[in-house]
């Protein structure tokens, strides 16, 4: 059994939004923790499903109309759709509440604060739809965003959405040809960039990039420029300083459009080919995210909420909508470590966060290098600290204990920019457990299959989804007949979904992901996930990252693992049998590596992820499909050399 690392008090159990939701569903009052079981809340979400998506629209007042019907079309999760004669606009939904009130704050990387209240989100936002409309934007058009963590992008994203329009967005450290493999698919008419960013201290001008992206990209029929690293106020035809500027709004109304428009596209990773256009819809994302916000994330109104990210990762996405929930957006553009390791923590602490949340690859580094926040810092509001991207080490949960709050929910979620949302999440009434993500979402009804379809306890399994849910993708941009979708995630499980992560339920339907499904290792024909390996290795002190592959060896698979090792530290003999035996211990001897290498550093994709398949494929000599997916293709060369014996 895992340690339990932190409990909820009886006092906090009953203030949160989840326990208010239980106590509304079952027409009782929590007197103590005990009474409150989420399980039974869990079963009820999934059991009455109608019941359970309209009372999250009640409780969270959507603007808009729910329409005489909850769902159409259940047992077909590809044609199953929620709320199918409902209106809603989403930007509205998201620009609700107290003018006056300060929606967003941001930071760079020199901790310059710049502050927004809600009326002049609006103002920016309505000015910048209406030169949307002079232009002949309509609803199901495309405008493309290259843009950083800042107001500027989410004011572009609320303009379009307001219209009905589709937006989409790429960070501007991605590459000339992986912004072209994305935004080239989607056809958009207007493009909104920023002319450069600024990352550890340095200025990247991107300036000629925007030019030849915008010539080459012939549905572009209009580009804004935001300077954000340049002073000429004339130096482009349309900027966006004087196109926001506008204070004539005052006849602007915000139309209702159906619940399932396109809002999104989103991409996946794209290192197998080119990048997928995932279509989001408005009412699905919208009510998603504010389940996740208010009940497992128990956001509150007024609280401040920073989690960091780019453009580029669908937890942008995911934040951004938290404005619906009437919080104050916190955000920060730039390094996490520069110009200290500390600048994030203390940013938490000036502005009095109560929900902060990072990479668990960023949460590792800082324990890496051991990092002490609450030395000198207190975070006296600050209630959920949350965690994606890639599974949360045991490790990490117990620095975050001891070096940033001991009482405080540490929230691991995962889901993904598939679904742009999670399937397993944090519970404010629940303990929190080392290793453990702590509950299914509500309303989602998450199971561990083996390759026969039968649910697994305990042990690796495919992580599946058997209901219908409201962020289900209407599809892929130009995706006939939905056949790229359907292979994608109802191919290897008939009408479920199949998301490709490897995971453990446990008896208490808590939650530990094991890694991707198609970077698993089968050697002797025994599956075992790269995150078993990566808990033993990744706890010694002289190893910084670790990345397992398998490679197909003499009829069977046999292990590779390749190490990032801490500078002072060298690959000796002495070390690998450490490294062995740590793993043979821990886990067990299948999970012992044939070959152990020290390379200076991994292949991630843009969003920083480490990509195990890019590896995988290097070394059985095929080809990476697409480069431009790959923050750092460069060091691919290092495992294409690699000795074969």
């Amino acid at each position: 059994m895992s340690k339990i690392l932190w409990k909820p008090s009886e006092k906090s159990i009953k203030k949160t939004n989840m326990a208010g939701l239980y106590e509304r569903v079952f027409k009782t009052k929590i007197k103590s923790p005990g009474q409150f079981i989420y399980q039974s809340l869990h079963d009820w979400s999934i059991k009455n499903i109608e019941d359970f998506w309209s009372l999250v629209w009640d409780e969270a007042n959507i603007i808009g109309d729910k329409g005489s019907q909850i769902i159409s079309e259940y047992d077909d999760l590809i044609k199953s759709k929620f709320f199918p004669k409902g209106r809603l606009n989403f930007s509205e939904n998201l620009l609700a509440g107290e003018n006056n009130r300060e929606v967003i704050v941001f930071y760079d990387e020199r901790k310059k604060r710049i502050s927004l209240t809600l009326n002049e989100l609006k103002q920016k936002t309505i000015a910048l739809a209406k030169w949307l409309i002079k232009n002949g934007i309509k609803s199901g058009d495309r405008v493309a965003v290259l843009g950083t963590n800042s107001p500027e992008s989410i004011i572009a994203m609320l303009a379009t959405a307001s219209l009905g329009a589709i937006f989409t967005s790429c960070s501007p450290d991605f590459g000339e040809e992986g912004i072209i493999d994305r935004f080239g698919q989607c056809q958009p008419k207007i493009f909104i960039t920023t002319d450069g960013y600024i990352y550890a201290g340095k200025k990247y001008c991107i300036k000629d990039k925007v030019a030849n992206i915008a010539k080459r990209i012939t549905s572009i029929k209009k580009t804004i420029n935001i300077r954000y690293i340049g002073n000429s106020e004339n130096e482009y035809k349309y900027d966006w300083h004087s196109i926001v500027s506008d204070k004539d709004i005052d006849d602007f109304e915000f139309k209702k459009f159906p619940f399932n428009i396109p809002l999104y596209i989103l991409y996946s990773s794209g290192t197998t080919g080119k990048p997928k256009c995932i279509v989001h819809s408005a009412g699905g994302t919208l009510i998603q995210h504010i389940k996740e916000h208010r009940y497992h994330c128990d956001m509150r109104e007024n609280d401040r909420i920073m989690y960091f990210t780019t453009c580029g990762w669908m937890m942008w996405n995911w934040m951004v909508t938290a404005l619906a929930s009437k919080v104050t957006l916190v955000l920060y553009d730039g390094s996490p470590i520069f110009p200290n390791p500390l600048i994030l923590f203390e940013i938490a602490k000036e502005e009095k966060l109560s929900f902060f949340g990072a990479s668990a690859k960023y949460i590792d580094s800082l324990n890496k290098i051991k990092i002490k926040p609450n030395q000198n810092l207190s975070f006296d509001y600050l209630r959920v600290f949350a965690s994606t991207g890639s599974p949360l080490a045991p490790q990490s949960y117990d620095w975050v204990y001891s070096n940033v709050k001991k009482n405080i929910q540490l929230s691991s979620i995962s889901g993904g920019t598939d679904i742009v949302a999670c399937f397993v999440h944090g519970n404010p009434c629940l303990p929190v457990k080392r290793g453990e993500i702590q509950c299914s979402a509500l309303g989602m009804d998450v199971q561990s299959w083996d390759d026969l379809g039968n649910r697994v306890f305990t042990k690796p399994g495919e992580l599946v989804c058997i209901n219908s849910f409201p962020s289900i993708p209407l599809g892929f941009w130009n995706d006939d007949n939905n056949e790229v979708f359907k292979k994608s995630y109802f191919e290897q499980y008939n009408n479920v979904w199949h998301h490709g992560d490897y995971v453990i339920e446990t008896d208490n339907n808590s939650f530990i992901i094991e890694g991707r499904s198609d970077a698993t290792l089968n050697p002797g024909g025994i599956r075992i996930g790269t995150a078993e390996i990566y808990r033993q290795v990744e706890k010694l002190e002289e190893v910084k990252e670790a990345l397992a592959v398998g490679q197909d060896w003499k009829n069977d698979q046999r292990i590779l693992l390749f190490l990032i090792l801490q500078e002072i530290f060298d690959l000796t003999r002495d070390l690998i049998d450490k490294i062995k035996n740590s793993i043979r211990s821990g886990a067990s001897p299948r999970h012992v590596p044939a070959k152990i290498y020290e390379v200076r550093d991994f292949p991630r994709t843009r969003s920083g992820k480490i990509s195990e398949l890019a590896v995988k494929n290097i070394i059985h000599k095929k080809e990476i499909k697409n480069i431009e997916a790959l923050l750092n293709p460069e060091v691919l060369d290092i495992y294409r050399n690699l000795e074969n014996k």
